[in-house]
This record gives C-alpha cells, structure tokens and sequence, in this order.
C-alpha cells in the first residue's frame, strides 16, 4: 500500500477574509468605473446640453442683425474723422472746423513691417490664423454672460475695429454678440493686411507735440518723432505700438504739448511690446536687447504752437446755424416731436450731436454770406464804428443785411472787434426793441384789418395806461414831444414817432378783436417773433420786448416782400465728404399782411426817412453818394430810455439793412445817438454800395399795390367829406381841405364827431373848437 504526502491545511477564517477585502475592493473599483462613466456621461451631455443652449442663445441674440454689404463696410470701416469747412456763397473758404482730433489716412506700404509686427504681437498674436474671431474667447464671454464670473475680454484686432467703427460701447453680450459675427464677415471679406491697415488708420494714438490728440499710426509717428510711419525705427515702433491700450496715459506729451515729467508708464509698455515681438519670434533676441536700450526719449519733439483757425463771428454764427439746422434734422430723423424738441435739453442734446457729426464728418457748410460784402462791412465796423462812441466807452454795434424775397442773410457785422469782444450783437444781444417795433406790431395790423388809414386820426392828447386822464395813473410820454394837444394823422403819428398815438392804436385793435394776444397770435408768431407775455401789455408798442437785431430785421423784411415773410437763414446747403446734399434750404414763404398792407406801410416808412424828424440817414447817404441817397429808401427808428439803445431799420424792395448800437452793460447815452448812428449807417450802406452795387436794388421803387383803397377824406377829420357835424346841439362845419387816405379795407365812414383813434369827448370838443366853424341851435 503506498501512502502520498499531505499538503497542510490552511487557516479557513484568514482565507475567508482575504475573500472578502478583494471582493470589495473589486465591487468599488468597478462602482468607482460606472459612477465615473456615468459622471463623464452627464459632463458630455451637459456639455453638449450646455452648447446647445449657448449656440442657441448666441444665435439669438444675432438674429436681427443685418449683415452689411463688402461697400458698407469698407466705408463704415475707412469712416474716419475728417476735416469740415465753412464757405461763403461763392464756395469760397470762410474756415475750417476746429477738431480736437488730427488724423491722416495712409496706404499700407506706408506704414512701417516693424510697427505691423508690433502691433500683431502685441495685441493679438494669432491675428494671421484666426478667422476675426477665437472661439475660445467666444465661450469664455458666454461664460461671463451666463454666470457673471469672470471677464469676456479677448477681442482680436479684428474684433476692435469693428467695436470702434461700426458698433457702440456698450459691455451687453448682445454687442459682443454682434462684434463676433461683424468681425468674422470682415475676416471674409478683407484681406490681413487691409484689416490691419484699417486698424493702424483709425485707432486713438494719445497726444502729439502741440497738445492736439491724434488717431492713426501716421499722425502718431510725426506728432511725438517727426518721422512718417514708414521710417520709424524698432524702438519708436514699439513705443507707438503700446499706446492704443491706454492713450493718454502712454503719451509722452501733456495736453498743451509739453513732455511730461514721467514718461516711465509710456516706456515700461514700449519694453512690454519689445518683449512680446522677441517672444513671437517677430525679432531676434540681439534686436530686442538693442531696442530695449536705446534711448527713446531724446527722439520725442519737443513742445510745439498748435495749429489754430483765426476765428471770427463768421465762423461761430455759421457753426451755430449749422448745428441749429442739422439737430432739427436729426431729431426729425429720430421721430422726435416739436413740442419735444422745444425742450432746451432735448434741442441742445440733438446740436451736440449735430456738432460732433460737424466736427469729425468732413462736411461742408455752404453759407449764404456774399464774401465781398461780409468784407466791406466788417471794414465799415472798422473805419466808422468810433462815430457811434458817446464818450462813456465803447458802444457796440449790430448790423443785418438780408435779400427781402428770400430771406438769404448777405451779410452782417456781430460787433466792433471779435479779437476784444467776442459777443455777436446781430444774432445774440437781445435789447428793448423801442419804436422800431410800431410797424410791425402797431400800425400793419391796424391796416391789415381795415381799421385806420393813411390819414387817420389818432389822439396826441395826453393820457395814462389806464386810458384816464388821472393824474394819479403813470402818463404815456412821447419821446420827441410830450404831447401836441391834437389829433394827428397815422402819416404823422408813425413820422414823428409818437408813443401816445402808437398806445391809443394798439389798444383799439385789441380791445376791437377782443384778445390781448390777438396782433401776436395772428401777426407776429408768424413771423417767429418771441412768444413772451410783454406783447399784451399796455407798453408793448413802446418796444419793451427785448428782441435780437436778427429778428428786428425780418418784421421789416415781410413788409418790405409785399407782406410775405421769409424765414432768415445763413446756411445755403450742408454736403457730406463723399459731397451728397445731407440739408439744403427750402423756403416756406408765410403771407403775414395783405399786400395792399404791406405797401401803405413803406409808403408811410417812406414818409418817416424823408421828413427827416427822427433820422438824418437820407440826407447823410445822399451827401456820401447821391446815387445811393436817391434809391426808394423805407424804415423807422428806435430808441429805449435814456438812450440805452437806439435802432434803425431801412429798407429797399431789394434787401434790409438794420442797426442796433448800445452800451453792452446798458449804459445811459444822450439824444446824440440817433445822429451817431445815421451817421454809421450811411457810411455802411455806401460800403455795401461800393463793393456790390447791385445788391441794393437802388433803381427799384416801391409802389401801392392795386388793391389799396384809395379814399377821398377830410383833411381835418381823415373821414369821409361832409359839410356840418352836429353834437350836443352845436353844429361844426368842417374845412373844406381834402386828400387822400390809403386803406387796406373800404372801411372808411363819413365825418363824425369822434373821428379819430382815442381821446376823451374834450379832447374832441377842444379839436373842433380849433380846427371848425360852430353855430349853436
């Protein structure tokens, strides 16, 4: 029998628990597995979830954007800054705009390799492989959008001139949205080199030597180192390279064009941009390390005068127009109101924009004013103002001259000196009108409705506000007489200027329409005068309503255009850089008096230059040029207390020339005004003459209308001719005296007893008593 050998037995509990650590073990691994599966599963499907969401949010919020043609972009891209001019009629430079921004554009081959790779590596590095855009800066700006962490930075250069040329400066993803895929369709469309070229044109550079700030790579490399962006060596490549992350704070120069004590900031980021050109293998490293030492600061130019325009109250008054005309227009484009755009905020907020679009738009600004006039004026300001002084100082001056049929501002003198007063007193002073305000808001509407003629009579009695004689009450006070205890007539009354008959009218057209706002209402708001509450006070016939020379002038510009008024304007038309029409002027000819009105009062204006009481003006003009003296000259005076200021309007059928002198601070003149000034504006008018002498129209006369009533009257009563007035039992035969009276309206009656405008029964009685035989029953 053979026995084999027995192996030993083991331990059955150490087995057992050996067993079970591996089974464990193995049943966590392999939960660990699934579960890691499982949560790579979830991240892929979150992942794809998560692009889903994001592909579809970003699409959404691209959806309405309209993709521009290749030409808009390449002129929304190329839309630079440019230059803007003001001209004369004659297309004539007057000026050019004043910009705080100087650029020029430049070719690419104009533009040095060094400055291209410095700014390429500085900037974006991957600017030659990407497609305008890297995608992972896409989902990183998705990121920040979605969760608010973090930054949605990276834009490409590409990226930043579409930012810059085409779209605003909001932070919205929407807008990054839209600079993503404006910027891969410029990527499409354009080449590295123009995109480049583009960016190097159009972004902000800091300051040069005279303080001005400057865009574009070419304006960089002559302001701060006198050289063009071809020349410019590695170290002011890379210095010019750094400044469009900080401009103002990388430029060597101060805002008057000194060079500032610290340059470290602007030269630390030169070193920066070296660096990153040496990193990208855009230079060696002996290059680098060579650009790195050199002195850079002995190549900034030294501090120099800025180019500036000489100014005058041309160039402003043409701006200000031109900023006027084109807010309206902007506004009008936005849907905005009238009523909205009278908002002074509303306004000034679209002329603001006017004037940026002005100043960087490369516009121009065709003007109305003739050049050979302006310049006459401006000589005649020169030569004669010091006829106006009075010995208390300066008295400033303020002349208009405007074509009657359209409204077209010829010409115009702002003030004495620009280089000592810069205060335009043809468009901005805004004085007391005095009496020059009688044709307009007295005497045209009175006609107009038929309510007095020619030779009407109206009180010269003395009188109060009131209408009382009461001694208690403030008296109406003539500034030439006090009063003449008589009635005159309307020729008279407007010749020698008389307050009492102008008050004694005005009251009587208002209280017969019923409104104290009617002759505004229905006479001057058509005429853009001021709507202010001085036009239904008692006074208002006395010029207490401040109004600018500018709009004195057009009252007188409708009477003189047979009634119409044409609104006064400088600017002809505004052309953009590529030269369409952006505004050109329309007229909108407003028929404010009858034409029948309008003649009877030149005739009367006539009456007031020729009769010589309250203007020397015709016998000064005809004494300097008879030629000139003898032309069919109308107008009326004007004068404030104490002299403060004084007018005087004239009128040919061609244009009118108006006149405000005064002391800017109100200051007290004498009764010498008015000749002081007939004075100056003589000598002007024959300025105006010499150098156009066409422009007057002196061959041209005005003549009555064929629709004036011409009514036989009583000279004594401006009625109707009858032979006895009976009143309170006395008879009165009149003077047997007539002449004819001029009237808008047949609205003329037979003589009575009360036959003029005003005046109390004893003032009546006191008139017949003079001037007529009586019998008592």
């Amino acid at each position: 029998m053979t026995f084999l050998a027995q192996k030993p037995k083991k331990n059955n509990k150490s087995q057992s628990a050996t067993h079970g650590v591996l089974f464990y073990t193995n049943v966590v691994v392999r939960v660990l597995q699934s579960l890691f599966l499982v949560i790579v599963s979830l991240i892929v499907l979150a992942g794809a979830f998560g692009l889903g969401i994001g592909t579809g949010y970003f699409a959404y919020l691209v959806e309405d954007t309209e993709l521009p043609s290749k030409e808009t972009m390449n002129q929304e891209l190329g839309n630079l800054s440019q230059t803007s001019l003001l001209t004369y009629a004659d297309d004539t430079a007057i000026a050019t705009v004043n910009s705080d921004l100087q650029r020029k554009t430049v070719a690419s081959d104009q533009i040095s390799d060094l400055l291209k790779k410095a700014i390429v590596s500085t900037e974006d590095e991957n600017f030659y492989e990407h497609q305008g855009y890297v995608p992972k800066a896409v989902i990183r700006a998705l990121v920040s959008e979605v969760t608010g962490i973090g930054s949605s930075g990276g834009s490409t250069l590409t990226q930043q001139l579409v930012k810059q040329q085409m779209l605003t400066d909001e932070t919205t993803f929407k807008r990054k949205a839209n600079e993503i895929i404006l910027a891969h369709l410029v990527d499409k469309n354009f080449s590295k080199d123009e995109i480049l070229t583009m960016y190097l044109n159009v972004s902000p550079f800091g300051r040069n030597n005279k303080g001005e700030n400057i865009a574009g790579v070419q304006e960089a490399a002559k302001g701060i180192f006198g050289v063009d962006a071809s020349k410019l060596n590695l170290a002011q490549a890379a210095f010019i390279a750094g400044l469009p992350q900080s401009p103002i704070s990388y430029s060597p120069y101060n805002s008057d064009g000194s060079i500032k004590d610290d340059v470290s900031l602007g030269l630390k980021r030169k070193d920066f941009v070296l660096f990153s050109m040496y990193r990208n293998n855009a230079i060696t490293k002996k290059e680098y390390e060579e650009a790195k030492a050199y002195d850079l600061k002995s190549d900034f130019l030294p501090q120099a005068a800025a180019n500036t325009n000489e100014q005058s109250f041309l160039y402003y008054a043409v701006m200000d127009e031109a900023k006027s005309v084109l807010g309206k227009q902007l506004a009008e484009e936005a849907k905005i109101s009238e009523k909205e755009y009278a908002k002074d905020e509303v306004k000034e907020a679209y002329e603001t924009l006017a004037e940026q679009k002005i100043i960087n738009g490369g516009y121009t600004i065709h003007s109305t004013i003739d050049k050979t006039i302006y310049q006459a004026m401006q000589d005649a300001a020169a030569t004669y103002g010091y006829q106006l002084d009075d010995g208390n100082g300066t008295v400033e001056v303020g002349n208009v001259l405007m074509n009657n049929q359209t409204g077209r501002i010829i010409g115009f003198v702002g003030g004495r000196d620009f280089s000592t007063n810069q205060f335009n007193h043809a468009f901005s002073a805004e004085r007391q009108a005095g009496s020059a305000i009688k044709p307009a808001l007295v005497y045209a509407p009175a006609i107009d409705l038929g309510l007095i003629g020619t030779e009407t009579r109206v009180s010269n009695y003395a009188t109060t506000w009131g209408g009382t004689s009461s001694d208690s009450d403030e008296q109406v006070v003539n500034a030439t007489q006090y009063n003449m205890n008589t009635f005159q007539t309307v020729r008279e009354a407007i010749s020698w200027s008389n307050n009492i008959p102008a008050y004694q009218i005005y009251q009587n057209t208002l209280n017969k329409e019923g409104s104290t706002s009617y002759v505004y209402d229905n006479y001057l708001a058509k005429m853009n005068y001021p709507d202010v509450d001085q036009w239904t006070y008692p006074s208002a016939p006395l010029g207490v309503v401040d109004l600018t020379v500018l709009e004195q002038t057009s009252g007188f510009q409708t009477l003189a255009n047979g009634g119409v008024y044409q609104d006064a304007y400088m600017i002809s038309s505004i052309t953009d850089s590529s030269g369409h029409t952006i505004y050109e002027h329309e007229e909108d000819p407003v028929q404010v008096y009858s034409k029948a009105t309008a003649s009877i009062m030149n005739d009367l204006m006539r009456s007031v230059l020729t009769s010589n009481i309250t203007s020397k003006y015709k016998p000064l003009l005809t004494a300097l040029n008879s030629t000139l003296g003898n032309a069919d000259w109308v107008g009326k005076t004007g004068t404030t207390n104490d002299y403060k200021d004084s007018w005087l309007v004239v009128s040919t059928p061609s244009i009118t020339l108006s006149s405000w002198t005064g002391h800017d601070d109100g200051t007290a003149s004498d009764e010498g005004a008015s000749l002081r000034q007939a004075t100056y504006m003589a000598n002007l008018a024959n300025a105006i003459y010499q150098s156009s002498p066409d422009t007057i129209g002196v061959t041209k006369k005005f003549t009555l209308d064929s629709s004036v009533k011409k009514e036989k009257v009583n000279t004594f009563t401006g009625e109707k001719n009858v032979k006895t007035v009976t009143f309170n039992g006395t008879t009165y035969t009149l003077p047997t005296a007539t002449t004819t009276s001029y009237w808008a309206k047949s609205a003329v009656s037979d003589s009575q007893f009360k036959f003029g405008i005003g005046g109390t029964d004893s003032n009546y009685l006191s008139a017949w008593q003079k001037g007529a035989t009586s019998t008592k029953k």
